[in-house]
């Protein structure tokens, strides 16, 4: 199938503070991209069979949407093995709860948070349970 989404982009007022965000919260690793303020993140090594999609970092251009307007762009959501350990790791370096922890029945556990930068992002556990 055609028209899928291929890459991700994360604005950050400060990006050495958001790599260290993601870095500690989901192991994620940034190469920077030549001389360029624009960092490859790599959310599995380049060997790995995992599906997923690898993205970018860069300063953000403008200035983020204000605390509760809600968000202007996509929201990417990542699949975890454990919701509550990761929620740790996001209170730990120093993430806000957007949605906290809910089902979807059947099926998973989701909730959305926000970065260190003013981001919203999901978090999805599989589990078949969820109620």
């Amino acid at each position: 199938m055609s028209n899928r989404v291929v890459h991700f982009e994360i604005q950050a007022d400060n990006p050495e503070r958001a790599m260290k965000f993601y870095k500690s919260v989901f192991g994620w690793d940034f190469e920077q991209w030549g001389n360029n303020k624009y960092w490859m993140v790599m959310t599995a090594p380049k060997d790995s069979k995992e599906k997923g999609i690898n993205g970018g970092l860069l300063p953000r251009p403008c200035p983020a949407p204000a605390k509760e307007q809600g968000t202007n762009a996509y929201v990417c959501t990542v699949q975890v093995e454990d919701f509550d350990d990761i929620a740790k790791k996001i209170k730990k370096a120093s993430g806000l709860i957007a949605m906290p922890k809910f089902a979807l029945p059947g099926m998973a556990w989701q909730g959305y948070f926000m970065d260190t930068e003013g981001n919203t992002f999901g978090v999805h556990q599989q589990d078949k349970n969820a109620k």
